[in-house]
């Protein structure tokens, strides 16, 4: 499933990144928010939900990208590009996985568009990184592949 990937490669960079730099650390508490908190703040690097920290996402889109809450937090994106389940019957060539994108920005509550959901409708609820967030992002890249606009 595409958004299981997506989650995999999201843990990927969340268990990583702290094995390079030893001023954050995983958010230990299982579905703790942010992913990645300031190392040794928290007892056991353990938190349930914190101000403090970074929210990481992976996503194969350039913009669009969602969370559960229109908050206030740092938000890390890494746009990669990879095959999908449905290439080969599309007769798509594999490729290779990579990254075509990182970028980060502390957003505020207006840069989130929350979509809810309706009274009986079981769809997790969702919010957006509107346009004032999106251009948060592209303002602070971190890597771009050289052969994006």
């Amino acid at each position: 499933m595409p958004a299981n990937f997506s989650s995999l490669v999201g843990e990927f960079m969340i268990t990583s990144l702290p094995k390079y730099c030893s001023t954050i650390a995983k958010n230990q508490y299982h579905n703790g928010h942010p992913d990645l908190i300031p190392a040794g703040m928290f007892p056991n690097n353990a938190v349930q939900y914190a101000s403090e920290g970074i929210e990481v996402k992976a996503s194969r889109y350039l913009r669009g990208w969602q969370g559960h809450n229109p908050e206030a937090i740092w938000l890390m994106v890494f746009v990669f590009d990879s095959n999908r389940p449905s290439d080969a019957v599309k007769n798509i060539q594999p490729k290779p996985f990579r990254f075509v994108k990182v970028c980060g920005a502390m957003l505020n509550k207006n840069d989130w568009s929350f979509s809810g959901r309706s009274g009986n409708s079981r769809r997790t609820i969702t919010a957006s990184v509107n346009n004032s967030g999106y251009h948060k992002m592209m303002a602070n890249w971190i890597y771009q592949e050289p052969s994006l606009p």
